[in-house]
């Protein structure tokens, strides 16, 4: 089958685009042989018609949606541009992945943003790790440069190109980040600090601004890092190529000159620029010329500080940077001075003497301002052996100042690059192998292209030969390493090209010749150029323009560029006069003079030592110099060009090719013009070419047999899979020219994959078919059973329900008749009852009619009886009601007048002042008088009711009395009967007075009852008000009380999390302290193994300093902690070459004249005895190197011990209150004791009393008691001959299997019984020395055993119990409860007690060390790779899964015979771990502790492996996942572990185990996704569905619709946990040993054996 029979209805094709350059079409019919056009839909759905002239103008191919966003450009069917332009836009703007893959190139696009992908988490993801199993990275291409350097011994190179504003220098960058931490330490070495310094100062002096990128680097570098044997940094070079000094005089508009020049502008009001006389750079020529002095975004002061705080880490004194900024300023005055044409014609010049800014210049850099004036002005000249003084012209002059600029300019620069390369200088050794970094410009073309492009495409043109070279060794050693019978592969080589440049008179040598003679011109050299290359030989590379004569036309590999010839002979001579020159070497300033005396180096190249370096100019002069065609810059740059192509094929090359997606800086934005214009430039499609000229497609027989197993005919044998592979493939593909068979491969020309995809998909839709029709058969068969059951169903439950409904129908008409009978019956009876009711209502009216009619009768005759009665009676009391009113009239008016009195009172009263005063007094007070006044009020009414109760029965007397006299007044009226209308008159006036004193006695009443009751109601009010107010402080005393102990609960969170950190900090510190304690015994090893080699054996005061212990003991006067050895695991090749042994003495005198040894042995206090016996031997000096390194690093160590104890001590000063429970606890054991003291008193004068002579004992006459030595029984005695003895043997010389044959803690028991006995004997002296020796002996078991998990385990028990001990028996744990039997160690032994708890802490940190090590090359394999659940993944594979990259090393897989990791082998390293802790009883909460780290470990790990390669995001691997972390967490809960927190640290891996199952569809999916995985950060969700891959064409790519909504479901999540992408695998959690009170020691009850000899201890 041919790549044209894939053309056919509904396939996917490219077709060309002016804005897109290449869409997507759909076929919409079958392409045949002979089709002038085929028909096309394209994506916007319009159909347009192809022009196809012959087959070989197809459009070209899709590939399968499956490679959609490969990470290998090469792993794709078709290999072509469109589908690379493609793949990278899909992995830049759909998935944000910057790095793609392309064969061994590395494809980097800037993304214009910050991305969380170079934290030292992800460095630590990728060391070790080989490029095919991770995502494409920087840090990928850095390791596999790093692990090939070392496993091959091999330099390297890495080569970083690309357009300005690519992205270069921060992958440069990037890359020495790396090396630093892989091949030197966890943080910044101080090669990488210097290095990484020196990117601010080149940036300032070599980057300028242009049209296309605000910090363009207008020179290349070459950076050599060097390592040494461990593979560590120990120096590194930087060589610099053309520096584009004509930008220093003139620039294009929009653009800047560079940096440094605005930054001293910008800063020229500081105190110390002011000096300098400098003003704005719009005012100086060589800065005004772009029109855009500012950057925005930039701020030039800031960068200045930057560029000097860099020059300061480099060893540039701010004297010296005084002086490099007086020379740069001098420049700037130089291009403003003012040249006047004089003479006829202008063929003179001359230069102002009260010209200012050359009065400035002459200043600034200490010369002679006329001389320069008149040299400027005027040449020397030697004609017949005379020299002789010629004029210059106007333009002449110019030119010489500017060239006088640029050769300043520019020996500033190499100057500060030698200066940088001395800094950077290895010290202690020559490097071993170095990987080289090269950030080098791309191919550029500009619409005016000069002297500078010719250069840089030039240098493009001899390194994509050299990269297209080495991609063709590469394919070539591919197919010689498989064995296969290959013909040559054919590629484009431009050494024809090259060849037009840089051959026999090519233009290169035209140039030169142009530039010897005398009146050269650039249009006569566009002549000899037209002539040479277009008449006589004519090349195809090379053009002449159709509207210039002074231009010229060169095809290079990656486009065609017109070269103006205007400026080639100026820039390629750089020449200036030897005169000005002169004047600048005379000059006052120690940096000019030190500029113009040294030869600079050729074109910026700092040359190695012993090599003749190129010069960077020719001076002129009156005599020419021999050769002088050898000064030009063509053939400076030439000669260095030779010398990078001649480093880079002798190291092996890794490729990095930088893309700037748009020319507007916006983040992630893709301008496919652009795009395709670099990777045409830079030979990304070159590298496709050579691929698909060869064999692109490669799989090993296993792959190929597992994805098309079923295109295979027979059986399928899983044990004969190349035979079965050879046998097929020619029936599947009959041509055997597209494909061949190697060792381990099967190899396949461009689309045969294609091809075979096609065929598998058919083959998988007939059997697909096949099934269909089998299913779809049982489903019918099925589907007419299912309709015949339930068809009977249906008829048997029809039937029963009419048969029910007949049933039914008989019952309701047998119902109905009941009814009806029923009904008639109740129908008659009530017809009956209504007719007796009536009848007997009629009767009820009739009586009822007749009864009401006599009882009316009756009731009249009673009203008018009550009537007669009533009427009598108002007689009767209107005579009483006269007489009362005339009563009450009287007594009214009484009351009345004292009211009146007593009201005018009170208002006199409320209207006084003193009365609203006390009134205003305050809420209480009037809440006090309101209460007063009310009971008073209530005083008052109370006498007024008694009073009232009294007048009452005074006015009932009155009455009486008053009855008795009308009584006598009626006899009186019936006896005047003669003066009725007299009387009748008086009493009407009576009763008048007597109404109107009651009306207003009741409104003085009412009204006092009104105010009574306003009374109340305020006081009502008042008493709410205070009611409220209490209960509102009661809640405001709740509140605070709340908030209070909120408050110290946070405090309390707070404070334990800031012990925790300081504890983390302080055992942070204790690993540092236990690696430089590793340095200083290699750096004694070293010594002695040089003594030993010279044959001395004598003992010096050096050799008495490495015996010498590094730490003081804790008997000593320092109380800081000890020292401790740092071998915590066997150096691995890796680990041992972070051991560094460079001195820093040697590092600070890099700029300076280095000091003699004399001098350092002198100021280090070394003797020097024993140098002048060896002066003259060969190793003499490395001997002093030693020594002097030796005192060093011990003063480095006793300077960072006492910043240490400085932290200890402010740490100890942190906890008063525990001080102060201390002092108290230490004042209850001091009255305890001398209680004791008492009683053991009494108890010896009774003893006296009963035994000796009576004689008078006192407490002043009798020795003090010592109840200790008498109380204390049970110790076991060690003379202080046998100490040694005893450490030895139980200790130091130990067996293992002795060691671990004893009880738990036997060791730590033993010598706290000899410590206690000597400290009861009295010789606390003794007591300390042996606690010291032990303490001592114990590190060198533990740096013994550095690889023993069993000893380690054994010795950490052994300082734990021993720690115990101390505190146990020490005063302040002795006023505890349950240790009042125990009596204290008289010898204060606090110091030991700090130092084995900081031994514990060591020898945990080295139990997990041994424990990492063990697991780290096991994590990823058996967590992620390892098949648990066999069959699981060999089900599906995906299209160009597990394949190697093409071009990509194998890797060495390991010793022969070993163990496959597993998670059987994990569980068993866990498990050693466990069972020695569990051996040695240790506490259950430091075995948790323990695990939660290396759980942590664990998860940490597997995840950022997981996040970091797409071909383990898939269902089948989510699937494993989770099974493994079951069995992790059925292990650790089988142990009890589980409430350390060692199962809560796997959650994260759980979570996304459970990601890569779930279903990622709908927004359903989305929320459930959101919910389900709150162990992982929102960055990690979107990666993992980024990356998720299918596991089989069966599923489906998650969508971006599906990523966008759950990127949006994220933004609303609860942001708790940190922005961050991988967990951090070095995070460390600090330790506590929780105190444990052991139980009493006896010497009687320790069984100890007779293999530990030591049977000379005596039991006391």
């Amino acid at each position: 089958m041919s790549t044209i029979e894939l053309y056919t209805k509904g396939a996917s094709v490219w077709v060309p685009d002016p804005e897109a350059v290449w869409v997507s079409a759909q076929l919409l019919q079958d392409y045949g042989p002979g089709d002038k056009h085929v028909l096309l839909e394209l994506d916007d759905g319009r159909k347009v018609e192809y022009p196809v002239a012959q087959p070989s103008g197809l459009p070209p191919l899709g590939n399968p949606d499956i490679l959609e966003g490969e990470n290998d450009l090469t792993a794709l069917s078709f290999l072509h541009e469109p589908a690379v332009l493609h793949n990278l836009r899909v992995r830049f703007l759909d998935y944000s992945s910057i790095y793609t893959y392309c064969g061994i190139v590395l494809v980097a696009i800037n993304p214009y943003d910050q991305l969380p992908i170079y934290g030292e988490e992800v460095i630590d993801a990728y060391s070790g790790q080989d490029m095919a199993d991770m995502e494409p990275h920087i840090f990928s291409v850095a390791e596999e440069a790093y692990r090939t350097m070392s496993r091959e011994e091999k330099n390297q190179s890495i080569i970083i190109s690309g357009e300005s504003g690519a992205g270069k220098t921060v992958s440069a960058k990037f890359t020495m980040r790396y090396f630093a931490v892989v091949g030197g330490a966890s943080q910044q070495t101080s090669v990488e600090e210097k290095v990484l310094a020196s990117n601010p100062i080149m940036e300032s002096i070599g980057n300028a601004k242009t049209t296309r990128n605000d910090n363009s680097s207008r020179f290349g570098k070459y950076i050599e890092i060097g390592f040494g044997r461990k593979g560590d940094i120990i120096g590194a070079n930087m060589r610099t190529y053309l520096l584009e000094k004509s930008r220093v005089v003139f620039q294009a508009s929009a653009e800047r000159n560079y940096h440094i020049f605005y930054q001293l502008c910008a800063a020229r009001e500081l105190p110390e620029m002011r000096a300098l006389k400098l003003d704005a750079a719009e005012k100086f020529c060589y800065t005004n010329q772009g029109g855009e002095a500012v950057i925005p975004g930039t701020d030039d002061i800031v960068d200045l500080e930057r560029t000097r705080n860099a020059f300061t880490v480099l060893g540039v004194y701010p004297d010296q940077q005084m002086e490099l900024f007086r020379i740069l300023a001098a420049v700037l005055h130089l291009g403003n001075v003012d040249i006047q044409a004089s003479g006829r014609g202008g063929d003179r010049s001359y230069i102002d003497a009260k010209d200012h800014s050359l009065a400035v210049f002459s200043k600034l850099l200490g010369v002679e301002g006329s001389q320069l004036a008149h040299w400027l002005c005027h040449r020397r000249l030697a004609v017949g052996g005379e020299m002789l003084v010629k004029p210059m012209s106007g333009q002449q002059a110019c030119e010489a100042r500017n060239a006088l600029s640029k050769h300043i300019y520019g020996q500033l620069f190499s100057w500060t690059v030698r200066r940088l390369n001395a800094a950077l200088r290895a010290q202690r050794e020559q490097p071993r192998s170095f990987i080289g970094v090269l950030d080098i410009y791309g191919f550029e073309t500009f619409e005016r292209n000069s002297f500078e492009q010719f250069c840089i495409n030039y240098a493009n043109e001899k390194l994509q030969q050299q990269f297209n070279r080495h991609v063709f060794q590469l394919e070539q050693e591919e197919y010689v390493r498989e064995e296969l019978a290959w013909s040559r592969i054919e590629f484009s080589d431009n050494q024809p090209c090259i060849a037009l440049i840089e051959g026999p008179l090519g233009l290169l040598d035209l140039l030169d010749e142009e530039c010897r003679m005398p009146k050269g011109s650039e249009e006569s050299w566009a002549q000899k150029l037209y002539d040479q290359h277009q008449s006589q030989q004519p090349n195809p590379h090379f053009r002449k323009p159709r509207m210039s004569n002074i231009a010229f036309i060169v095809l290079h590999f990656a486009d065609t560029v017109q070269y103006e010839c205007n400026g080639f002979l100026d820039k390629n001579r750089d020449s200036v006069f030897e005169e000005p020159v002169n004047i600048l070497k005379a000059s006052q300033s120690e940096l000019v003079a030190e500029l113009f005396q040294q030869d600079p180096a050729g074109g910026s190249l700092s040359q190695p030592e012993g090599k003749s370096p190129l010069p960077n100019g020719s001076l002129r002069s009156g005599k020419r110099a021999h050769r002088e065609h050898k000064l030009t810059v063509s053939f400076q740059f030439r000669q260095s060009l030779q010398m990078l192509m001649d480093t880079l094929n002798s190291t092996t090359p890794h490729y990095v090719r930088c893309i700037k997606p748009n020319d507007l800086k916006q983040p992630f934005v893709f301008d496919p013009k652009r795009a395709v214009q670099q990777l045409r430039a830079c030979g990304v499609l070159e590298t496709i070419r050579i691929s698909a000229a060869g064999y692109p497609s490669r799989w090993t027989y296993e792959e190929f047999f597992s994805r098309y197993r079923v295109l295979l005919r027979g059986p399928p044998d899983q044990d004969q899979v190349q035979a079965s592979c050879r046998r097929a493939l020619p029936l599947l593909i009959p041509d055997p020219e597209q494909y061949c068979f190697g060792k381990t491969k099967v190899f396949f020309r461009a689309g045969q994959v294609a091809l075979l995809e096609r065929l598998r998909a058919e083959r998988l839709r007939a059997a697909g078919v096949v099934i269909q029709s089998w299913v779809r058969g049982w489903l019918g068969r099925r589907r007419y059973l299912r309709t015949r059951w339930a068809t009977l169903t249906i008829q048997r439950f029809c039937r029963g329900t009419l048969a029910r409904r007949q049933a039914m129908r008989l019952r309701y008409t047998k119902a109905a008749l009941v009814i009806q009978k029923s009904y008639r019956m109740v129908a008659v009876r009530g017809m009956f009852l209504l007719i007796r009711r009536a009848t007997l209502t009629i009767q009820a009216f009739t009586r009822g009619t007749l009864a009401r009619r006599a009882h009316k009768q009756m009731k009249a005759e009673r009203s008018a009886v009550l009537l007669q009665a009533a009427l009598r009676g108002w007689r009767a009391r209107r005579a009483y009601s006269r007489l009362r009113a005339a009563v009450v009239l009287a007594q009214c008016c009484v009351r009345r007048r004292a009211a009146r009195r007593e009201l005018l009172k009170l208002k006199a009263e409320a209207r006084s002042v003193e009365r609203f005063q006390e009134l205003n007094k305050g809420m209480e007070v009037k809440l006090m008088q309101l209460q007063l006044r009310a009971d008073h009020e209530a005083r008052e009414s109370g006498a007024l009711r008694e009073t009232l109760s009294a007048q009452r029965e005074a006015h009932s007397a009155e009455v009486e009395a008053l009855r008795a006299k009308l009584d006598s007044v009626q006899k009186l009226l019936t006896q005047r009967q003669e003066a009725p209308r007299v009387s009748a008159g008086l009493t009407g006036r009576e009763e008048e007075e007597r109404r109107r004193d009651g009306e207003k006695s009741a409104q003085e009443i009412l009204r006092l009852t009104q105010e009574v009751q306003a009374l109340q109601t305020v006081r009502d009010t008042f008493e709410k008000e205070r009611q409220e107010l209490n209960t509102r402080v009661l809640e405001e005393e709740k509140a605070q009380e709340e908030r209070a102990r909120q408050s110290a609960a946070q405090s309390s969170e707070a404070l334990r999390a800031e012990l925790d950190e300081e504890r983390r900090k302080y055992q942070g510190l204790l690993r540092e302290f236990t690696r430089l304690e590793q340095r200083y015994d290699n750096l004694r090893e070293m010594s002695l193994l040089t003594e030993r080699s010279r044959g001395h054996r004598r003992t010096d005061s050096t050799q008495s300093l490495t015996l010498e212990p590094l730490s003081p003991t804790p008997c000593s006067a320092s109380s800081g902690p000890p020292a401790f050895p740092a071998v915590l695991h066997s150096p691995t090749s890796e680990e041992v070459r972070r051991i560094s042994v460079t001195s820093p003495i040697l590092e600070m005198r890099v700029w300076g004249s280095y000091t003699p040894m004399e001098q350092l042995m002198e100021r280090t206090g070394v003797a020097k005895d024993t140098v002048g016996k060896m002066r003259g031997e060969d190793l003499g000096h490395a001997y002093d190197a030693v020594r002097v390194a030796n005192r060093f690093l011990e003063s480095q160590l006793r300077s960072q011990r006492g910043q240490w104890e400085k932290e200890l001590e402010a740490l100890r000063q942190q906890h008063d209150v525990q001080e102060l429970l201390e002092a108290r606890e230490q004042e209850c054991v001091r009255l305890r004791r001398e209680l004791k003291e008492l009683r053991s008193t009494v108890t010896l004068r009774r003893l006296l009393a009963c035994t000796g002579p009576p004689t008078a004992v006192t407490p002043e006459s009798s020795p003090a008691p010592q109840p200790q030595t008498a109380a204390v029984t049970g110790l076991l005695e060690c003379r202080k001959k046998e100490e040694a003895k005893l450490i030895k043997n139980l200790i130091t010389d130990v067996r293992v299997d002795v060691a671990l044959a004893l009880p738990p803690g036997m060791a730590a028991s033993v010598l706290f019984l000899c410590v206690r006995q000597a400290d009861c004997s009295g010789e606390q002296t003794r007591a300390r020395s042996l606690c010291s020796a032990a303490l001592t002996a114990i590190k060198g078991a533990l740096k013994k055993h550095c690889n023993d998990v069993d000893m380690t385990a054994l010795w950490l028990k052994n300082a734990c119990l021993a720690t115990d001990l101390l505190n146990q028996h020490s005063f302040k744990q002795n006023g505890t409860p349950g240790s009042e039997d125990l009596v204290p160690l008289t010898c204060d032994l606090g110091d030991v007690s700090r130092a084995l708890g900081d031994l514990c802490i060591q020898a945990y940190q080295q139990l997990l060390a041994i424990t990492e090590a063990r697991l780290q090359t096991l994590i990823v394999p058996a967590m992620l790779e390892s098949e648990t659940i066999p069959g699981l993944s060999a089900s599906g594979l995906k299209l160009g899964a597990s394949r190697k990259r093409a071009g990509s090393d194998p890797r060495a897989m390991g010793a022969a015979g070993s163990e496959a990791p597993s998670m059987a082998v994990v569980l068993r390293e866990l498990g050693a771990l466990h069972a020695a802790l569990s051996r040695q009883v240790l506490a259950p909460a430091l075995l948790g502790q323990a695990f939660n780290q290396l759980s942590h470990l664990l998860a940490a790990t597997t995840l950022n492996s997981l996040l970091l390669r797409k071909d383990m995001c898939c269902w089948s691997r989510g699937l494993q996942l989770r099974y493994n972390v079951s069995l992790l967490e059925e292990w650790l809960r089988s142990r009890g572990l589980q409430a350390g927190g060692a199962v809560a640290r796997l959650e994260p891996l759980i979570h996304a185990a459970q990601l890569l199952q779930v279903g990622k569809k709908t927004d359903a999916d989305a929320q459930a996704i959101i919910q389900t995985c709150t162990a992982l950060s929102s960055q990690q969700i979107v990666k993992i569905l980024t990356l998720y891959t299918p596991h089989s064409d069966l599923e489906e790519r998650v969508t971006l619709n599906f990523i966008r909504s759950v990127q949006g479901l994220l933004k609303g999540r609860s942001s708790s946990q940190l922005p961050q992408l991988l967990m951090d695998v070095r995070h460390v959690f600090p330790v506590t040993f929780p105190y444990l009170p052991p139980a009493p020691l006896h010497a009687d009850r320790l069984d100890i054996p007779d293999t530990l000899k030591i049977s000379f201890l005596r039991r006391a």
